[in-house]
């Protein structure tokens, strides 16, 4: 019989597997906090657990990371690793540091389906969903990397924010992503406080509400346009699930708390969304759906082969102080790691980019 992998078992997962295997009902809150609060990955080395116990876990179970394939550091210490999976697939993630704490940026698929025309990922095509074993499994090499075990009891560390805005699109894999989010913010376990994660979507409209609902993160949409023509030219998901819908969801997300505030994501394109006019339509349509929203503003990246170019700093300027001027945040995004192309929008698989 083949072994059972613990990591990206929930709690009642982990209780039932230990119970297949005659054991008792709380042994399974120890073995939590010694794969998620410590971090082990050694049977022999979780010593309060007798050795008649440990053995029997090593015969059932395996705790595995993925294979680190290649690592990169930026100039402005931005790390990136290409990890690799027991069937061979790889995804990328990276690490973004200030300077006391910083957010790792996991993801969600092998590829991409919704085939954004800026973006890296989505001229990969989808290869597969990510199992909850293999986002969670993400931040823990990036725990090993730097040190971060056991889980800090503070709010000091290092690797304090997650974004899931990584290669793929969460809600196209949305069972796994809220089963990983509810394991990283387990207090038992990693313990990083909801309120640091961010989720990305492009705007799978039917699975907003219930993704934020089950998981308590914060929610970012991959906005870009401020119409329906437009988006549908960038964003082709746009056809399936237009402005009207996405935004109709983000007020329904928001309805019952006023806490609930959204990131709107906004790619600077030159000539393409970052006119004044483009503004003045986005501050129309938050009035129409009486959202709490800040706006990102993000310089594009560019990578091999891509046609778009980033806006001007004038133009993004000016296009920040519009929204501003109608009450919206909108901070600019200072681009980091672009020299391993790490930064927004610039992930792929290696094995894709070779071909």
């Amino acid at each position: 019989m083949a072994k059972i992998e613990l990591i990206g078992l929930s709690k009642d997962e982990l209780q039932k597997a230990l119970t297949d295997i005659g054991e008792k009902p709380f042994r399974a809150k120890q073995l939590w906090q010694w794969l998620y609060y410590f971090g082990e990955t050694d049977f022999e080395k979780m010593s309060n657990l007798s050795k008649a116990l440990r053995q029997k876990l090593a015969e059932n179970f395996t705790v595995t990371r993925p294979k680190i394939v290649a690592e990169q550091l930026s100039s402005d210490k931005t790390r990136k690793w290409l990890l690799e999976f027991a069937d061979g697939q790889r995804v990328e993630m990276v690490y973004i540091p200030e300077d006391d704490r910083g957010a790792v940026c996991i993801s969600t698929q092998v590829g991409c389906a919704v085939g954004c025309k800026f973006c890296h990922t989505g001229s990969q095509k989808l290869t597969r969903n990510l199992t909850a074993a293999e986002i969670v499994s993400q931040f823990m090499v990036a725990r090993d990397t730097y040190g971060e075990w056991p889980s800090p009891t503070n709010e000091i560390r290092y690797l304090s924010n997650i974004v899931v805005m990584g290669m793929g699109e969460p809600l196209h894999n949305l069972q796994n992503t809220i089963k990983a989010l509810n394991i990283l913010t387990d207090g038992d376990g990693i313990a990083i406080s909801r309120r640091r994660i961010t989720m990305s979507t492009s705007g799978i409209a039917p699975n907003i509400v219930c993704a934020l609902q089950e998981t308590g993160v914060r929610l970012a949409i991959s906005l870009h346009a401020p119409n329906n023509d437009l988006r549908s030219k960038i964003m082709p998901i746009n056809d399936k699930y237009p402005l009207e819908e996405v935004l109709s969801a983000c007020r329904e997300y928001q309805k019952d708390d006023g806490s609930r505030y959204i990131t709107f994501e906004y790619l600077m394109l030159d000539g393409i969304n970052d006119s004044l006019e483009c503004a003045r339509e986005l501050i129309a349509l938050m009035k129409k759906y009486k959202l709490r929203a800040s706006f990102n503003l993000i310089p594009f990246n560019p990578w091999p082969g891509c046609s778009f170019t980033p806006s001007s700093n004038g133009r993004v300027r000016a296009f920040a102080k519009e929204l501003e001027n109608a009450g919206f945040a909108a901070p600019v995004r200072v681009a980091r790691g672009q020299d391993i192309l790490a930064a927004c929008g610039q992930l792929k698989s290696q094995k894709d980019k070779e071909k």
